[in-house]
């Protein structure tokens, strides 16, 4: 792997499990200082405990709940302060999916806390975040969206509306920040094992079912693909990564073995 560099920062949301948590512990093994954001501050202060007792990089953490914009804004000041006023990358994890139900049978709180959390919340955060980026001598905004922002499927509509609108942000930042020395990327998995099964069908068996007779790809995997795109030279943008399990075909097109 090509070190990006040392004594560099990423700011990460929801960052206290899964990909945001494996990409914290990739980015400081490689000497990054890591400030972290989640709403479970037990699981997060054991995540940077884990991380700063390897001594090579650092990580720092602070509460985080993306749908509050005072959460947000206490946030983004103590991360700006964290990072000495650089921040070098900014990743924008935190999102989630509630349910499979169809348009007619589904939950309106459900649909309210996926367009909060990750049509919303990315703005929250970037908006807090960007003006400040903007003035530094370079920067990164790295958005984990999903293939789903790319295609639809029954059960999933509210989710893929989602990560479709998170895909027009994304290219929208990339037109509005041309001309200044900040890139813009988006990495779009398939089916990655964490814990999004477990929160979207709030039933661990169901969980285990969807990643039934094929191998997924880990949180692991997607932490290599957001690091590869930072360790790119400055001038060279990754606009977007997608990657799926080899076993996937499209969200509803999967392969499963006997």
């Amino acid at each position: 792997m090509t070190s990006v560099t040392t004594h560099k920062t990423i700011v990460i949301t929801g960052a206290s499990s899964g990909i945001g948590a494996a990409t914290a512990r990739l980015f400081a093994k490689q000497g990054w200082h890591v400030v972290l954001g989640a709403r479970r501050t037990e699981k997060l202060q054991s995540l940077v405990s884990d991380i700063n007792k390897l001594g090579i990089g650092k990580a720092t953490s602070f509460p985080l709940d993306v749908t509050s914009r005072k959460s947000v804004a206490l946030f983004c000041q103590e991360a700006i302060t964290a990072c000495s006023g650089q921040i070098d990358i900014l990743l924008n994890n935190a999102g989630l999916a509630l349910g499979i139900a169809k348009v007619s049978e589904g939950s309106l709180d459900d649909w309210d806390a996926v367009i909060d959390t990750n049509v919303k919340g990315v703005l929250n955060i970037t908006r807090s975040l960007l003006p400040h980026i903007m003035k530094q001598p370079s920067g990164h905004i790295i958005n984990l969206g999903s293939i789903a922002g790319f295609l639809v499927y029954e059960g999933g509509s509210v989710y893929a509306a989602s990560k479709h609108a998170l895909r027009a942000i994304t290219k929208t930042l990339r037109l509005e920040l041309n001309g200044l020395p900040i890139r813009v990327t988006s990495i779009d998995p398939g089916m990655v094992e964490t814990e999004f099964s477990n929160v979207r069908l709030k039933d661990d068996e169901k969980a285990k079912a969807v990643y039934k007779g094929l191998k997924p790809l880990s949180a692991e995997d997607i932490a290599e693909c957001i690091y590869w795109s930072a360790a790119r030279p400055a001038h060279v943008n990754i606009e977007e990564i997608v990657v799926m399990p080899i076993a996937q075909a499209a969200p509803h097109k999967v392969a499963r073995s006997n």
